[in-house]
């Protein structure tokens, strides 16, 4: 699919500013959790009981989404999404590629704070936070 996060963004002021990067898990409804260390993705899935998890990086058209391992430790700068298990077989359309792609867009803008004096300062799920 090709999203790529990067973990680090210019403020306004010019500065550059960096954070550790991190496994990105957009859910169904475009919410976005992050995690800063490995987490196996059984631990995702026996939150969501009827979908599946799969990396943004092995998602293509007309073809079935592979299902990421319970036992699998996520990577982190890598992004997955959960997917309704009614949805495991069938192939993947460009429509729905699209829509995913969107979703986590905007998750990954959601994630992101300006404060009034243009510095980043993000809250991030999971209790992480940007550093200035």
């Amino acid at each position: 699919m090709g999203i790529c996060a990067s973990s680090q963004i210019t403020g306004r002021g010019g500065g550059i500013m960096k954070w550790p990067p991190t496994a990105m898990v957009v859910d169904l409804d475009g919410g976005l959790q992050e995690f800063r260390k490995p987490i196996r993705a059984g631990k995702i899935l026996s939150q969501n009981p009827n979908c599946f998890l799969c990396s943004s990086e092995t998602m293509f058209v007309a073809s079935h989404v592979p299902h990421v391992p319970n036992n699998e430790e996520l990577q982190l700068g890598t992004i997955y999404f959960l997917i309704p298990t009614s949805k495991s077989q069938t192939p993947l359309s460009l429509q729905d590629l699209c829509a995913l792609a969107i979703k986590a867009s905007s998750a990954l803008n959601n994630s992101l704070f300006w404060n009034k004096s243009g510095w980043f300062s993000g809250r991030f799920p999971g209790g992480l936070q940007s550093s200035s």
